[in-house]
C-alpha cells in the first residue's frame, strides 16, 4: 500500500511538471508560430500550439479531480486507479499532443479511449460500492443494475467529453476532434464524422467489458462471502 501510494506521488510530480513544461513551451511557441502552414506538412500553426495550451492547462487542472471528489464525498478511491489516471494524463495530453502522438503513432486515440473507458466503468462500479457502504444513503442494488449503472456512466462521461471537443473546436478553432489533416486539410462528409463516432464506439466496447467483468467479479464475491 505505501509503495503504491509513493509511486503514485512520484507520478503526480512527474506528471504535474511535464505538463507546465509543455504549458510553457506551447505559450512561447504559439507567439512566435504562423496563422497558417506555408506548405510545409510539419510546421506547426497557432492552432495547433493554442490546443497545446488548453489540454496542458486542462490537464493541469483535471489532476485534481480524483483527490477533490475523495475529499468532498468522503471516496475511497485505490491508489491504482489514481496511477493509471495519471498514466492516461500523461499519454493523452503530454504525449499526445505536445509530442504529437495522436499523428506518429497508429491507433493512439484509440488506445487511450480503450483504456478511459475502462477506467470510467471501473469508476462507476466504485460510485455504487461507496453508496451501498454508506450509512446514510443504505442502497443495496443488485449486480445486474450495478453493472447497467457502471456501462452507463462512463458512457455518459464519454459522450460529455465528445461534446467538450466539439465545443472547444467551434468556440477556439481547435482540431480535438481531429476533423482536419496534420497539413490542415478539412475532412468532408462522413470521413468528418469517423473519429468521433470511433471513439463513442470504443467508448461503448471498454465501458460494456468493464461492465461485465465488474458482473462477474460481484457475482463471484457473492458467492464467496455466502460460504
Amino acid at each position: 500500500m505505501k509503495d503504491m501510494n509513493r509511486l503514485h506521488k512520484v507520478l503526480a510530480i512527474i506528471l504535474f511538471l511535464s505538463l507546465l513544461a509543455g504549458l510553457v513551451f506551447s505559450a512561447v511557441q504559439m507567439v512566435h508560430a504562423p496563422m497558417e502552414q506555408s506548405g510545409d506538412e510539419a510546421q506547426r500553426t497557432k492552432s495547433d500550439y493554442l490546443l497545446m495550451v488548453v489540454e496542458c492547462v486542462a490537464g493541469l487542472l483535471v489532476m485534481t479531480l480524483p483527490s477533490a471528489l475523495e475529499k468532498r464525498l468522503s471516496l475511497r478511491i485505490p491508489h491504482i486507479m489514481y496511477i493509471l489516471y495519471d498514466v492516461f494524463l500523461y499519454c493523452a495530453v503530454f504525449l499526445g499532443e505536445v509530442h504529437d502522438f495522436y499523428y506518429r503513432v497508429p491507433y493512439w486515440d484509440s488506445i487511450l479511449h480503450f483504456f478511459s473507458g475502462l477506467m470510467l466503468g471501473t469508476l462507476g462500479f466504485i460510485l455504487v460500492d461507496f453508496l451501498n457502504r454508506s450509512s446514510t444513503t443504505r442502497v443495496q442494488l443488485s449486480p445486474a443494475f450495478v453493472c447497467i449503472f457502471a456501462f452507463c456512466f462512463a458512457l455518459a462521461v464519454g459522450s460529455i467529453w465528445e461534446i467538450y471537443e466539439y465545443t472547444m473546436d467551434s468556440v477556439m478553432g481547435l482540431n480535438m476532434q481531429k476533423y482536419m489533416l496534420a497539413d490542415k486539410t478539412v475532412k468532408i462528409g462522413r470521413d468528418a464524422l469517423q473519429d468521433t463516432m470511433k471513439d463513442i464506439i470504443i467508448d461503448t466496447a471498454a465501458s460494456l467489458l468493464a461492465a461485465v467483468i465488474g458482473y462477474f467479479s460481484i457475482k463471484r464475491h457473492a458467492q464467496t462471502t455466502v460460504k
